[in-house]
């Protein structure tokens, strides 16, 4: 970062989950599937899913409470709330502003930012860029979705690898390390691999969009993991390269969790040992715009990680997008 900058770091992080399990065992039941073709193919057993009176915004802020009690500030003293998800409680007003008034950051300006899987970290850059230049002091960050309401019932394809959860992180000034660099980008010719096509201006909700299934997720699903596993180790590197770092200085990786075989390529890729990525998809599946928060705040609390590790995390969502980030931890 620009040496005229003000560092900035992760000095707090919190996570969330559903009590409901669902496992392969009980898909079983609904789809043509088995528990070993889901884990083969995947690497996922279970998956949470959010009771249907819990919300995008509910998650939220359990995981931000926890970020901000991890911190030791009060909510009162967060300037800015950003929310990636792409199953907001409603399309207006967005799922930052419900969360903002539930926590009491009466001081917060909030919004809502939308990058599929890779929000987080699109959210990540933006809540750096603020504190840099002294325009804000404490951001709040939140991957949260509830992808359990999007995903058809019947579809074998998509069932199997999505789930629900939250996660958060508070970015403040540091006085050394923090995040050093951002990777991000985007490739909008790749809009109609993975979409869902109905409640927006172009196919607004009506009868006829309910009975044809169009209010559910939709996904090209070779296409997608063919470009998630070129795109994974490429951003890596590029935000590594930023800084003269290779992937030798690489202390740990915590990747998107979407599919074990799209993991263990960027691993490959990447020449890291299994001791130095973190893995939970195993666990929750792909928790999309929560997936990353999630797996580093479980990292953080189990303490893999510790002071002065180098920390990549990098994903890739609809858009199609992708983006990756290296900090340097500082607790």
């Amino acid at each position: 970062m620009n040496s005229n900058l003000i560092p900035v770091g992760i000095i707090g992080t919190g996570s969330y989950v559903p009590e409901q399990i669902i496992t392969n065992k009980d898909l079983e039941k609904i789809v043509d599937t088995s528990d070993e073709w889901i884990v083969t193919r995947t690497g996922i057993s279970e998956r949470r899913k959010a009771e249907s009176h819990i919300a995008s915004s509910d998650m939220g802020v359990i995981a931000a409470q926890r970020a901000i009690e991890a911190a030791g500030i009060k909510a009162t003293e967060i300037d800015l709330i950003i929310v990636a998800t792409i199953t907001p409680d409603m399309l207006f007003p967005s799922t930052a502003c419900i969360i903002q008034d539930k926590l009491g950051a009466t001081n917060a300006a909030a919004f809502d930012l939308s990058a599929a899987c890779t929000g987080f970290i699109y959210g990540l850059s933006v809540a750096a860029q603020y504190i840099a230049t002294g325009m804000y002091k404490y951001v709040l960050v939140i991957g949260t979705e509830t992808l359990s309401r999007i995903i058809h019932p019947a579809d074998r394809s998509t069932l199997i690898l999505f789930g629900d959860g939250a996660g958060a992180a508070l970015l403040g000034p540091v006085k050394e390390g923090g995040i050093l660099s951002f990777d991000l980008g985007a490739d909008g010719s790749g809009t109609m691999l993975l979409y869902q096509e109905a409640g927006g201006s172009r196919v607004p909700a009506s009868l006829e969009s309910v009975q044809q299934g169009k209010h559910y997720l939709t996904m090209m699903g070779n296409d997608v993991f063919k470009f998630a596993v070129r795109i994974m180790g490429e951003t890596s590197l590029k935000a590594l390269n930023k800084i003269g770092l290779t992937c030798a200085d690489i202390d740990f990786l915590i990747p998107h969790q979407a599919n074990i075989r799209i993991v263990d390529a960027a691993v490959k890729r990447l020449q890291l040992p299994p001791s130095k990525v973190y893995i939970n998809l195993d666990k929750y599946g792909n928790m999309s715009g929560a997936s990353i928060p999630v797996a580093l705040d479980e990292a953080v609390r189990g303490k893999k990680i510790k002071k002065g590790d180098m920390i990549v995390l990098v994903g890739f969502g609809a858009g199609l997008t992708w983006g990756s980030c290296v900090l340097d931890w500082i607790y």
